[in-house]
């Protein structure tokens, strides 16, 4: 018997879709608790983060064919015939009943021994009324009594013996197995087709959208980031995907319900309808109520949570801060501070929906007592109706507002796809501005290759407001080498990209042969240029076919030619599968030279008329410089050649020199020339021969110890050389060109003898290895027991949400009970014993109502203060973890701030689904189906069998109808991902590909790739729409079958009818309960993985513990410091050697200054110190303790630090100073004297609310100097015995310097102090100078020592270049 019910769920966790209720559609009779409201959170949620809709519904469908649209009118017909399938089943039912409840009531009568059935009539036996002999008495003859004026009366002609009850449920059966097949077909339709049409639907604009996306201009992909076009081509999809496929149908499915269901109450009973409808603005209020509460409380739990987040993710990023200051206490109990009024939201909000999940169950079972009252009123009083029309009438109203209800998450699936569909079909319809695949343009006959710039103004579109290029005027001319040299970011790689066309000048223009590039065509413009940049990009493929893109079509011997020309045709060679060799993802599997070597044959491949060489060299050691300089050096013949180099190596033979600096030209001409300047060039050359020198003594004296056997370690050092090289480099690009303007990258050291590369097998497993820590590593879920312990504390609540959920579990089964009393009552032949069940039963259905509302709510609330609670605790504990790890455990990408905070926020939360509501869950489920299953035992055992059969179908089908509000999309995602790696590698090489003009190509490759899932989703299609179909007429099936049996139980057997419903409505509503229950598992393995995360994070032993008491501590300490052959590298770049052997030692008091290039472990040595690393080989010592014996709280509370950037808490000025010191209470008279020490006292005394000023995040309500002065105080409070001063001074101007410095020097007095300083006036009073380079120190001594030396520390003073 079909009709809807409700269940509803304990609501899911917060961020999640929200279906709180859950409606299952065709369930049995019994559950007919409905509620009729749509998801609640999730419709507020959805709109924030949408964009503007500015798609209408019909156009998601503007890319169909007619045949799709034909198809999608044939599934709309099938889902509107699907849906008044329900409605008509009621008809049948309605039927059902009436003949049941008569065939009773003929039993009833017979059973009555003085009545007998004649002629198919019911009279009463002849010999009681002859004997009387009366006449029919007159109304006012009270003399007769009772009985006899009731045998008097003739009998209303009830027929008797015409009702045969089996054939009737056999035709019945067969209606219900009609209707039942047929929905099957309809819904096997109805899926099949939408899924199919929307599959080619989405096919077509995943298509458009790519190869839109590739035609556009570079500065388009500098504004939109790679994740967010890979997330719009998977995601967004998708979401359109979801909004023009089986979501349509089920909507018109419901919808039509809807409509029938009315139709039904109000043409088969307009006032028991009325009557029921007047109720349900009750239940609508409570569903907006809640929704409006449930929205209203999330955010202001997220708000209270985002406190808390905020907190972290500033301890986070700051924590070598935080551990040099050893706050890690002060800053869990912050946390942890915040934590609290997050859980008193969650908690709130647990209450309050229990409150109204509460009151809409009342609310219901009030509405059913109602209607049940006033229904069989109408049935007994008036005989307006038979019993068989009140449930027409009531089901039919109910089943209307139910899929009123289970329509509205379609309409938010729509929302959301318009929402999607807006960017990705704003974006088909863009006109790139530079279209590199149009034809449009002109094509030289002869390119003699004269290229020049006019005064070219360029900024990036990315960002407006920095000038890269000003007025910039460069020639070039054809056949020369002209060189680009200057400091990072002075334009140079910019001024190619221009003449690459993958910009546009704001101003000027760029000429090719006197032709404005503007006016040439974009794809023969590029297949004039070879370009080899400094980090070449190799496609995931073999050499071969890398090289081939250089030029489409081109033969082997070709291929042979380009890599023999570029020196890398014997190293290919001597790879076993040579050419075919698989490049690996990016390249990983070479070495930089190998890469490099690949990268210039397919460069050469092309024949190309100009040459780019970004750096082209700067990533290789001196052997294969020079192999590949050699190669350089041959192609560049007859070729116009633009080099941007840093090594002078390769410069110096350049025909043109040009000198940038800010976006021009400064200075042009030949190395001799430019020497003589002393500009530009000339700084870039002093500082590199200088350390070229150095390093090549060193070189030499390691020769020199080393014996034969151990020059295998030397082969080792040319990858970590290449690879230092790389990262530095990365590193001295990002850092230097922010730090100081116009740093002479030079430095960064393409020097020095570069070790041999390292074997290839090696290498490769190196890469292999890398690659594989890339991935996240998977856990093993954690178990549910260990989960529970740390919920232990809260077993009190526990246990009464569970007594709460077990109550909730009965009251469907008893509800059942109480539907098929009322049904028995219309059997009752007298009127007075009727009216009396009927007002018992309708009180029950109070009673029940009042029960439910507690016991929700107590189940709410409990299990929602345990699970707050616990994510508390989860919380706090995580963060205590994290906070006690070592450094260089956050070094790992993996653990980066923003990484550690969302899984503070998730994980932790999400651990919740594991315990509280999860149990509640499980026993609500559990109950229902014991009660339901003992109870029909109890009344039927036969017919429990036979329905028990049914039961895993109904199960399945309520746990797929779940799954289908969930949807589909996890499967899509996979048979997406090659596709995907395609679109990924092209998008984040878009660059190289304009280069190589390979769009067309990797677009044609992405749609052969989609074949694939695009053939999936057709069969997922059919198989989809099958079990939609199964799953809708199961209960059907269900229901022909057991009315069928309970017909000859009732008939055989003497049962009594009321009992074959209460058995059937019973285990079918449970049944569908069952499969709900079911679907709640994702949510729990989610919570069991989340878990799993949590404790390998609290189960990790730090290398360097924090909170451990172990490790020496002495008393008076001196401040002698030694670093005895130090060697390091960092965790997570372990081929690159920091510390190469650092040997130098300070005595107490004195002050040691480093100075040295960017990236020569200068701040390195100083995290050693603070034992934020141990180092790989040879030890620190501390007043003759080795570092790693001595216990880490301790040592570090002796040390203080002053680093280049301060950083300070978003608090206020007085407590950030007091951070200094969190092992004790500080007086504010001690925070002014510490003020006054570091010349900071002044200046706080003339704000307006003093030391109480709130600094701002990260200090930004401060200036450099004010900041950098905090800082010293801070540290001066302290009272270390050791000073450290990370380029404390480097970030200031003049002025603020000078205060800063005095503030410094005073505070340098009678401690152990370690500077690094770039500007040598800050170091030259220094006791000891020691000069760093790659890892070690080259000189030391005082300043005039070094002065006299003549050496690296003279060049630097006297050409005044600063260090970088």
């Amino acid at each position: 018997m079909p009709t809807g019910s409700v269940r509803l769920h304990s609501i899911k966790k917060l961020g999640q879709e929200n279906h709180s209720y859950d409606f299952s559609n065709d369930e049995p009779a019994g559950s007919y608790k409905t509620t009729a409201t749509s998801n609640d959170d999730g419709s507020n949620r959805g709109n924030a983060g949408q964009p503007a809709i500015r798609v209408g519904f019909f156009q998601l469908f503007r890319f169909a064919t007619c045949h799709d649209v034909l198809m999608m009118a044939v599934g709309g017909v099938c889902a509107v015939l699907h849906g008044s399938a329900q409605p008509l089943m009621l008809l049948v039912f309605g039927l059902l009943t009436d003949t049941f409840i008569e065939y009773d009531i003929e039993l009833n009568e017979l059973r009555d021994d003085r009545k007998e059935c004649v002629n198919n009539t019911i009279q009463w036996k002849r010999n009681y009324t002859a004997a009387d002999g009366l006449s029919p008495p007159w109304p006012n003859s009270s003399f007769i009594n009772n009985s006899t004026w009731e045998m008097l009366t003739p009998l209303s002609n009830r027929t008797c013996g015409l009702l045969d009850i089996e054939h009737e449920m056999t035709n019945f059966a067969f209606y219900y197995v009609g209707i039942g097949a047929a929905v099957f077909l309809l819904g096997y339709f109805q899926i099949s087709l939408w899924v199919t049409t929307a599959a080619r639907q989405i096919q077509l604009i995943r298509k458009m959208y790519f190869s839109k996306v590739m035609r556009m201009e570079i500065g388009w992909f500098d504004c939109t980031s790679v994740g967010e076009l890979n997330t719009r081509m998977s995601d967004d999809i998708n979401k359109i995907n979801d909004a023009i496929a089986d979501q349509v149908a089920i909507f018109l499915q419901r919808f039509t319900t809807f409509v029938c269901g009315f139709c039904i109450g109000f043409v088969k009973g307009w006032k028991l309808t009325l009557v029921i409808v007047a109720a349900s603005p009750l239940i609508g209020v409570g569903a907006g109520l809640m929704a409006l509460f449930v929205a209203k409380l999330t955010g202001m739990e997220l708000e209270a949570y985002a406190k808390a987040g905020a907190i972290a993710d500033e301890v986070l990023s700051s924590i070598r801060t935080v551990a040099a200051f050893g706050g890690e206490a002060k800053e869990v109990q912050r946390y942890d501070k915040n934590l609290i009024s997050a859980q008193r939201w969650g908690i709130r909000k647990g209450l309050i929906m229990g409150f109204f999940t509460g009151y809409m169950w009342l609310i219901i079972f009030l509405c059913y007592g109602l209607a049940f009252w006033y229904g069989s009123s109408l049935v007994l009083d008036t005989d307006e109706y038979t019993p068989g029309t009140l449930l027409q009438v009531f089901f039919g109203v109910l089943i209307a507002a139910m899929n009123l209800g289970q329509a509205s998450p379609c309409l938010e699936a729509f929302a959301a796809g318009r929402g999607a569909a807006t960017i990705i079909f704003e974006t088909i319809e863009r006109e790139p501005k530079i279209d590199c695949l149009s034809e449009a343009g002109y094509k030289l006959d002869r390119v003699k290759g004269d290229v020049e710039f006019h005064n070219v103004t360029f900024h990036y579109p990315s960002r407006p407001e920095v000038k890269i290029l000003d007025q910039l005027s460069v020639p070039v001319k054809s056949g020369q080498t002209t060189a680009f040299v200057g400091p990072s970011g002075a334009g140079k790689s910019t001024a190619i990209q221009l003449f690459q066309r993958f910009y546009d000048p704001k101003e000027g223009m760029v000429t090719l042969d006197g032709h404005d590039i503007r006016g040439l065509n974009i794809q023969w413009l590029r297949s004039l240029i070879g370009i080899v940049e400094q980090e070449p990009v190799l496609f995931a493929t073999t050499i071969a076919e890398n090289i081939r893109y250089g030029r489409p079509g081109v033969s082997m011997e070709d291929i042979i030619g380009a890599a023999k020309q570029a020196n890398a045709y014997d190293f290919i060679m001597d790879l076993p599968q040579k050419f075919d060799t698989l490049v690996g993802e990016g390249g990983g599997q070479m070495s930089g030279g190998q890469k490099q070597r690949i990268a210039i044959a397919r460069a050469l491949v092309r024949n190309p008329r100009i040459l780019l060489l970004d750096m082209a060299t700067s990533a290789l050691d001196n052997e294969s410089e020079a192999i590949v300089q050699e190669a350089l050096d041959k192609v560049r013949l007859g070729r116009t050649t633009i080099s941007i180099a840093h090594r002078l190596s390769t410069i110096k033979n350049a025909d043109v020199i040009v000198g940038f600096e800010h976006g021009r030209a400064v200075e042009q001409g030949k190395h001799e020339e430019l020497l003589e300047r002393k500009g530009v060039y000339f700084t870039l050359v002093t500082l590199q021969s200088q350390g070229d020198k150095a390093l090549n003594e060193k070189a030499r004296q390691m020769a020199d110890k080393e014996e034969e056997p151990e020059r295998l370690n030397l082969s080792r050092a040319g990858s970590y050389r290449a690879s230092l090289r790389a990262s530095i480099r990365q590193r001295s690009r990002s850092q230097l060109s922010n730090l100081i303007p116009g740093v002479p990258v030079s430095i960064v050291g393409e020097l020095g003898p570069r070790a041999y590369s390292m074997s290839q097998a090696d290498k490769s497993t190196n890469a292999v290895r890398e690659e594989e820590e890339e991935e996240e590593e998977p856990v093993e879920p954690a178990p549910v027991a260990r989960i529970l312990k740390y919920n232990i504390p809260e077993w009190p609540y526990m246990l009464f949400g569970s007594f709460g959920a077990a109550i909730n579990g009965g009251v469907n089964p008893v509800y059942s009970l109480l539907f098929s009393q009322i049904l028995a009552t219309f059997s009752i032949t007298d009127p007075a014993v009727q009216r009396k069940e009927i007002d018992g039963i309708c009180m029950f259905f109070v009673m029940i109502g009042v029960v439910s509302f507690f016991t929700q709510m107590l189940q709410a609330y409990a299990f929602s203060k345990s699970g707050e609670l616990l994510t508390r605790r989860l919380r706090r504990l995580g963060f205590h973890a994290m906070l006690g790890q070592e450094v260089g455990w956050f070094d790992d990408h993996r653990n980066s701030p923003g990484a550690l905070t969302t899984r503070l926020a998730t994980d932790a939360s999400q651990v919740q689904g594991a315990t509280g509501s999860q149990i509640g869950m499980i026993v609500n489920s559990l109950t229902n189906i014991g009660v339901a299953v003992l109870m029909s035992f109890v009344f039927s055992w036969k017919l429990t069998l036979l329905i028990l059969c049914f039961l895993p179908f109904i199960a399945l089908s309520g746990a797929f109808q779940a799954k289908m509000l969930t949807g589909f999309a996890k499967e899509d995602k996979q048979a997406m991902e090659t596709a995907g790696r395609i679109s990924g590698e092209a998008l984040n090489n878009i660059r190289t590909i304009a280069g190589l003009g390979k769009e067309r190509l990797f677009v044609d490759m992405y749609e052969a790739q989609l074949d694939a899932p695009y053939q999936a989703a057709l069969k997922k299609a059919k198989v989809y729409g099958a079990c939609y179909g199964f799953a809708q007429c199961v209960i059907f099936l269900t229901n022909s079958a057991s009315y069928r049996f309970g017909g000859y139980l009732v008939r055989q057997e003497g049962l009594h009818f009321s009992l074959v419903f209460r058995v059937i409505s019973a285990i079918v509503t449970s049944g569908t309960a069952l499969g709900r229950a079911s679907s709640y598992t994702p949510d729990y393995a989610k919570a069991k993985i989340s878990a799993a995360r949590f404790f390998q994070l609290l189960d990790r032993v730090p290398q360097i513990s924090v909170y451990s008491d172990k490790g020496d501590k002495w008393e008076n300490f001196q401040g002698n410091i030694e670093f005895i052959d130090c060697k390091f590298t960092y965790p997570t770049r372990p081929d690159i050697q920091v510390l190469n052997g650092l040997n130098v030692s300070v005595k107490p008091g004195q002050t040691l200054a480093f100075v040295g290039s960017s990236g020569c472990g200068k701040s390195t040595s100083v995290q050693l110190l603070e034992r934020f690393y141990d180092p790989d080989h040879g030890r620190v010592l501390i007043d003759g303790h080795v570092s790693t014996r001595v216990n880490v709280p301790f040592l570090r509370s002796k040390i203080g630090i002053v680093s280049q950037e301060p950083i300070l808490f978003d608090c206020s000025i007085e407590e950030n100073i007091k951070y200094g010191d969190n092992s004790r209470e500080i007086g504010l008279s001690e925070v002014i004297s510490a003020a006054k020490k570091a010349q900071l006292h002044g200046f706080v005394e003339s704000l307006p609310e003093k030391y109480n000023t709130n600094v701002g995040a990260q200090g930004s309500q401060l200036s450099r100097g004010q900041k950098q002065r905090i800082a010293i105080a801070r540290a001066i409070i302290r009272d270390p015995k050791i000073l450290l001063l990370d380029e404390a001074t480097s970030a200031l101007d003049t002025e603020s310097e000078k205060t800063v410095q005095d503030a410094l020097d005073k505070a340098r007095e009678g401690r152990t102090c370690i500077v690094i300083a770039h500007r040598l006036s800050t170091i030259q009073n220094s006791d000891i100078i020691a000069v760093m380079s790659r890892g070690y120190v080259i000189e030391k001594g005082t300043h005039d020592q070094l002065m006299a030396l003549n050496g690296a520390y003279y060049k630097l003073v006297t050409t005044g270049a600063p260090i970088s």
